[in-house]
């Protein structure tokens, strides 16, 4: 008997290790996804941690725009409104959030559900000279995955598929270092 329940106990462990290598094995590191040339993810590590510039209400989606610490000292320093460009280097993150109405709290918030997507912004004035010094990477997101992919002609607005995915929607903006986002007052 005593043999019998160590080959249970044995059988018990080795299944609970296979099932959580499979579970590893299928959870994506989205530090590895790019665009084509080259934009992706592990540009923008540490995200997640970065500080935020503005807040939006795009659509039915909430807007999120974070920067690293060297684009928020450029928009401290008054750039772009005072027509200097911001320096090579700087990073922004977007994130998009599906919103949802809150019924339960006072005044009926409109607050983040599930994300949507994730955009980023790299100031490279030599690698990305054609796109006004920027380059861009799109990233749609999979809530029944859990998982990224790089956006397509498919996706709203339709993305091209490489780094210079923002350039054309951008070009309105050419005065202000085709940034849209304002550092919010705090």
């Amino acid at each position: 008997m005593k043999h019998k329940n160590i080959l249970i106990t044995a059988g018990i462990a080795a299944s609970i290790t296979i099932a959580s290598a499979i579970v590893l094995c299928a959870s994506q590191d989205k530090y590895a996804l790019k665009v084509p040339n080259g934009l992706g993810f592990s540009d923008f590590k540490g995200y997640e941690s970065w500080q935020l510039i503005a807040v939006s209400l795009s659509g039915d989606k909430l807007v999120g725009v974070l920067g690293d610490p060297a684009t928020v000292a450029a928009f401290k320093a008054g750039i772009p409104d005072n027509g200097k460009p911001f320096p090579d280097g700087a990073r922004m993150a977007k994130i998009h959030w599906n919103s949802k109405k809150s019924d339960w709290e006072p005044g009926q918030p409109i607050l983040p559900d599930t994300q949507h997507d994730m955009d980023f912004m790299l100031k490279d004035s030599k690698r990305f000279a054609d796109s006004g010094g920027w380059g861009y990477a799109a990233f749609e997101f999979d809530t029944a995955s859990n998982t990224f992919r790089p956006a397509d002609l498919s996706d709203k607005p339709p993305q091209a598929h490489d780094a210079k995915c923002g350039y054309a929607c951008h070009t309105k903006v050419e005065k202000a270092d085709y940034v849209f986002t304002r550092y919010a007052p705090r």
